[in-house]
């Protein structure tokens, strides 16, 4: 499991798929250099929790579970030349582990399964029609 470090990758993948759980959020994209017999073809992973879920503490432990359900079944499953994000939620902690490793799975499969583009783009904002093309 290849993980994303850097500022750029992260607002990259927000553009991207969202998969919704009780426990994170997924957000992935395809890599446009994501090449299936490339090195660098491997998926990768990125974690994140705000601190609108707690101190320091909490947020650690939310994404400790996160990285550890990931590591043991969600980067088998993952599409390679892909690049995950999980956003930690509240409910992360109190799940049962073995329903995380189940969430995360199941999402990393649906948003794999996914065609759609990116978020936004020239196509998502049209211009407000003017008066001329609405008549009187």
């Amino acid at each position: 499991m290849q993980r994303l470090k850097k500022r750029n990758d992260y607002v990259k993948v927000a553009r991207g798929v969202r998969t919704p759980r009780r426990g994170f959020l997924l957000q992935s994209l395809r890599r446009p250099d994501g090449t299936e017999d490339g090195a660098g073809a491997d998926a990768r992973f990125g974690f994140t929790v705000t601190k609108k879920m707690g101190n320091a503490v909490v947020r650690n432990r939310i994404r400790r579970r996160l990285k550890e359900a990931v590591r043991l079944a969600g980067a088998a499953v993952a599409d390679p030349g892909r690049d995950f994000v999980l956003v930690g939620r509240r409910p992360a902690l109190d799940m049962p582990f073995a329903d995380l490793v189940a969430d995360v799975v199941g999402a990393v499969r649906v948003a794999a399964s996914t065609k759609a583009g990116p978020r936004g783009g020239k196509g998502a904002l049209k211009a407000a029609p003017s008066e001329e093309e609405t008549g009187p």
